[in-house]
């Protein structure tokens, strides 16, 4: 996979391309990391890139030109282009696992008052959302936006069974983890997680799972299609519960 980072400030990544996963992901040849400086493509001699919003208000806004010319220089065929943007799509699991099968995507990070929505509306394909707040850049969502796609390519974990077993994958919570020691300040490990027998264990991972999910996000139950012997489980959970 290749992603194109078209930002103002593409200092901001240069620990970030080169840590845990990501740098890992990047050295395998997996994926590749460009940064494109907006501003290298800005002919005011000052190459500023923003400019007073028509109407009036507070702020600055993006140029479309530079962006522009910044689109055309990476695009192709292939290309899938993001705006990191407070109005876009909430990002989930579900939309980190489609993205990961594109071949080449183009992350736009706005800042000051956003961009000018000619660009968006002519030449952004999607617009994400990381989460109904503001922050001053599409620099950091960009990050998370990455890194969820990223373990997600072939090759970028250990194994497939890696990332299929994390929280929101399935569409439900992860189940609880643990490690040595077996007992800490008195507390200790669920005792069929030291049994060895792999179906008891993996019947217990599935209904702590599905009881992480009712108990701390109920709200995904609505979104997915449950088996019936998960149906099954969670009427168990909600019965105990009660």
């Amino acid at each position: 996979m290749k992603i194109d980072i078209l930002t103002l400030f593409p200092e901001i990544f240069q620990v970030f391309e080169k840590w845990s996963i990501v740098g890992r992901t990047i050295d395998k040849g997996i994926v590749s990391l460009n940064k494109i400086n907006i501003r290298d493509f800005s002919e005011d001699k000052h190459k500023r890139v923003d400019d007073y919003p028509f109407g009036g208000g507070p702020g600055m806004v993006m140029k479309p030109e530079p962006i522009f010319k910044a689109l055309e220089e990476v695009k192709t065929n292939d290309s899938l282009v993001i705006y990191l943007s407070p109005q876009g799509k909430v990002y989930n699991q579900q939309l980190a696992n489609t993205l990961s099968k594109e071949k080449h995507l183009i992350l736009l990070c706005g800042h000051y008052e956003g961009i000018d929505d000619r660009i968006v509306e002519n030449y952004v394909d999607l617009e994400i959302s990381i989460g109904d707040y503001v922050l001053t850049g599409g620099e950091i969502p960009a990050m998370v936006v990455i890194e969820s796609i990223i373990r997600l390519l072939p090759g970028a974990l250990s194994g497939e069974k890696s990332y299929m077993e994390e929280s929101h994958y399935n569409g439900l919570l992860e189940h609880p983890q643990y490690t040595r020691p077996r007992i800490f300040n008195g507390l200790a490990v669920p005792e069929i997680l030291l049994s060895g027998d792999h179906q008891k264990i993996e019947a217990w991972r599935k209904y702590e799972s599905l009881k992480n999910t009712y108990i701390k996000r109920p709200d995904l139950l609505e979104k997915i299609k449950l088996t019936n012997e998960e149906i099954q489980i969670l009427e168990e959970i909600k019965e105990k519960l009660e």
